[in-house]
């Protein structure tokens, strides 16, 4: 995980496809030049221009690097789509220290407690708590920080634990085998009640 917050996710997003597409390579044991280079020659983030395929590819890349456990990249590659999606909001979870912090102390503690509401105003006392305690959060932009929301919350519709991005309401997600048993492997117990698991141990 970085240690700083970084305000990149305001462009960088869920990226769903993309990491589908780059966990194939990955895998494969292709550098992430061959990677882009077989991407932009097919066209297969299907861009409208190849401007940015490289930072996108790369990015793909170090979330797969931050994901540890090589089962997870071939589920994340070839899963059902709503196993792969878990997995790759954990992806983003490992390489950002914002998304873990507010999957774990939002979002994770909502389930914690069974109150399944998630309004703006959490997200606000989220980030003024982030604010108060990190002098680079608090030098950013009223619009970064709006658009840090906005791909918080897209993600948590991507991977299934709210409606639309209007939504008040958590779904009680349920945590795929597969991504449990990674969780696990990585020692990443914190991050079990994020995907509503309270689970000690492996039954």
């Amino acid at each position: 995980m970085t240690q700083k917050y970084n305000g990149g996710l305001t462009s960088e997003q869920f990226l769903f496809y993309e990491i589908r597409i780059a966990s194939k390579f990955y895998l494969d044991g292709k550098t992430v030049e061959e990677a882009i280079a077989a991407i932009r020659q097919d066209n297969l983030f299907q861009y409208p221009t190849e401007r940015k395929v490289s930072d996108m590819t790369r990015l793909c890349y170090r979330r797969l690097d931050a994901l540890g456990t090589r089962s997870l990249i071939e589920d994340l590659a070839t899963a059902p789509a709503e196993i792969a999606k878990q997995i790759n909001l954990y992806a983003m979870m490992r390489y950002y220290r914002l998304v873990w912090e507010f999957m774990t102390m939002v979002v994770g503690e909502k389930f914690r407690t069974q109150d399944f509401s998630l309004s703006r105003r959490d997200l606000n006392t989220f980030f003024t708590r982030l604010q108060e305690q990190d002098d680079h959060v608090a030098a950013w932009s009223e619009s970064t920080v709006t658009r840090i929301k906005q791909v918080l919350m897209r993600s948590l519709v991507e991977a299934g634990f709210v409606e639309n991005v209007k939504s008040t309401t958590l779904n009680p997600v349920f945590l795929c085998e597969e991504l449990e048993a990674g969780i696990r492997a990585n020692g990443d117990l914190e991050a079990l009640p994020a995907f509503n698991c309270f689970r000690q141990e492996v039954e």
